[in-house]
């Protein structure tokens, strides 16, 4: 072994010894099951986790935002946008790497050796030192693969057609998102207002009920009964509140900035809804099926496989390649009692290489029919899901005509009890009513009010689930080449 060839190895071998060391350290299972694992390594995470860049924009606390601005942002700074679009990008990489099997490989060569050792001349041993130094360039190519690049080619190609209608999906996930925030921030926004006014109908009837007491025309149970249905309702506002907070934070989160952000949006009085639906339900599940990216996305995984069924047949049969080396060679040579002496020369080299694999226990065999039953199981999952979008549909169809009728019914029960408060209250104070029948007429409108505003938005809810499950949502928001 030549002297720096060992010194290099001993050098090699002390590196790999600490390096494991090092990483033993590092890396390691928690030592028990019952503790949290701890490591001095844990700062260094939470000390580079504090270090990523964090998107920033600025959300105008003056401005009602619509729901069409509210999805406009969620696109351009909604996290799970730019996740899927990077994605695509690098399967979009992938792709030109494929493609570039079909080009020949250029390198550049720069190498030096020197050799010290002892030469055997007649009877004892003569030192020798030889150098060497030489540039030169390498071309190698694939002359033929019987189908093997073209097929990896169309693999990836349809990767990337696959990844990208992923990142259609993303948008319809993300739209969806924010119009069921949306939504819900209608709805407790509402549900609020509704609490405060059966809170003020709560301190009218206590008020009727005190005066009542005060003229000898109640009983202390009465005013009690006033009292406790005040408190209900005090308790409803709260938590009515706390509803409204909630889901504006989840809108805020949906668009993609702190949960702690206040958005202000537009009030439900500005959105106009329809009455009925134009399309049947056939016709919506037609649609969805032609336009769903995730159905859309299994189709073009269906294709990547067939790829992949095309690239494992090609595997039977040879390769053939060819390469070329050449390149100037500088040599150096010097012997113990004889001058020493160098040249330089033009060297190369060509060869054509054919290879062939004659047996692989199978491998190529079993590549082939794992390829065919990604194939099969593909194409299963397609179909799957294509009863799964119908299902979908057909049930959000449902939902959408069930709050159509439910929205009708709430309005003329809001409006039935609201009549039915307004007579008993006015009963009570003419003392012709008891407390009872105001205070119980004080519920029912209170639960008309909410559920004439939880009508009216599950409408809004239902159509936009229903554009969700169809794919409409897509063509209604997204924003062609910008995450």
């Amino acid at each position: 072994m030549r002297w720096y060839e060992a010194s290099f190895d001993c050098c090699l071998m002390a590196s790999i010894v600490i390096f494991g060391c090092v990483s033993a350290g590092a890396q390691s299972a928690p030592p028990t099951h019952d503790r949290p694992w701890t490591s001095p390594f844990e700062q260094q995470i939470r000390t580079q986790n504090q270090s990523v860049a964090l998107p920033k924009f600025t959300v105008d606390p003056n401005k009602a935002y619509s729901l069409p601005e509210l999805v406009d942002l969620a696109q351009q700074h909604n996290p799970e946008t730019r996740f899927a679009w990077e994605r695509a990008k690098a399967q979009a990489a992938a792709l030109g790497i494929a493609k570039s099997e079909l080009y020949p490989v250029l390198g550049a060569i720069v190498s030096g050796e020197a050799d010290r050792s002892g030469l055997l001349f007649d009877t004892s041993y003569v030192r020798q030192t030889t150098t060497t130094s030489e540039l030169a360039v390498e071309l190698n190519y694939t002359i033929l693969d019987f189908g093997r690049r073209s097929a990896r080619i169309r693999q990836e190609a349809a990767k990337l057609v696959a990844t990208d209608f992923g990142f259609n999906d993303t948008h319809r996930k993300v739209i969806y998102q924010v119009e069921q925030a949306y939504y819900r921030v209608l709805s407790t926004t509402a549900q609020q207002q509704a609490a405060e006014a059966n809170l003020a109908n709560a301190k009218a009837v206590q008020e009727a009920a005190q005066d009542r007491l005060d003229h000898g025309l109640a009983t202390r149970p009465d005013l009690l009964e006033a009292q406790s249905a005040t408190a209900q309702a005090q308790f409803d506002l709260q938590s009515a509140m706390g509803a409204k907070e909630t889901a504006r934070g989840d809108l805020a989160a949906a668009i993609g900035t702190s949960a702690s952000v206040e958005v202000n949006i537009e009030p439900i009085t500005s959105l106009t809804t329809p009455d009925s639906l134009a399309d049947s339900a056939e016709q919506l599940i037609d649609r969805a099926l032609q336009q769903r990216p995730d159905l859309l996305q299994q189709v073009a995984n269906l294709r990547a496989q067939e790829a992949a069924t095309k690239e494992a047949r090609a595997a039977y049969y040879p390769k053939l390649s060819a390469g070329v080396l050449a390149g100037q060679q500088y040599l150096y040579g010097f012997q113990e009692q004889f001058p020493a002496t160098d040249t330089s020369l033009f060297a190369g080299s060509a060869a054509l290489t054919l290879n062939w694999t004659i047996f692989d226990g199978g491998a190529r065999r079993s590549a082939v029919a794992q390829a065919e039953a990604n194939t099969r199981a593909t194409t299963a999952q397609i179909n799957s899901t294509r009863n799964q979008i119908a299902d979908e549909v057909w049930r959000a169809y449902s939902n959408v005509k069930t709050a159509f009728r439910q929205r009708e019914a709430a309005t003329a029960l809001l409006q039935s009890a609201q009549e039915s408060y307004n007579a008993a209250l006015e009963a009570y104070n003419y003392g012709v009513r008891n407390l009872l029948d105001v205070t119980n007429a004080q519920r029912v409108l209170a639960q008309a009010r909410s559920t004439d505003i939880t009508a009216r938005t599950q409408v809004l809810t239902t159509l936009a689930e229903l554009a969700f499950r169809t794919g409409d949502l897509l063509h209604a928001g997204a924003k062609p080449g910008k995450p």
